[in-house]
């Protein structure tokens, strides 16, 4: 028997364990699929994307700084329109153009911060799971300093 084990081209063996619910959602994965366990779980871990911790920790920092700078940019929006009203009420207009071009940058500007933002939110949603307890202070203070390195 021994022979066999030797033989296979998959010899290694892993046990894990699992609550009711789990395993329920397993099963029923398994079969909306139609494979085996086996199949599924080795598909799983080829496609799963999973980060060091510390790279998670950076991408929350990430995530967080854009979405600062995401609140800064609706303010600068909302500032430049009340200078547009002053300067229109006042007859201190500077051209449609230039305010066109201003206004136009900055929209380019959020929407590319708020689409990388997002992307990166998706990654950390996902991963979530897969991290370990991490401690709140150690985050806390690494948010700290990337907001006032900036």
């Amino acid at each position: 028997m021994k022979m066999k084990t030797l033989n296979r081209k998959r010899n290694r063996a892993i046990t894990i364990r699992m609550n009711d619910t789990e395993m329920e959602i397993l099963n029923n994965r398994l079969k909306q699929t139609g494979i085996t366990q086996q199949a599924f779980v080795i598909g799983a871990i080829k496609r799963a994307v999973i980060l060091p911790v510390e790279g998670l920790r950076t991408l929350k920092d990430i995530s967080l700084t854009f979405a600062d700078l995401i609140r800064q940019l609706r303010g600068m929006a909302n500032n430049i329109n009340q200078l547009a009203r002053w300067a229109h009420v006042t007859g201190l207009i500077p051209e449609k153009q230039q305010l066109n071009e201003i206004s136009r940058q900055i929209e380019i500007y959020r929407r590319e911060s708020e689409q990388i933002w997002q992307s990166i939110r998706s990654l950390t949603t996902q991963q979530k799971h897969t991290e370990q307890c991490e401690p709140s202070s150690d985050m806390s203070s690494r948010t700290r300093r990337s907001k006032k390195a900036m």
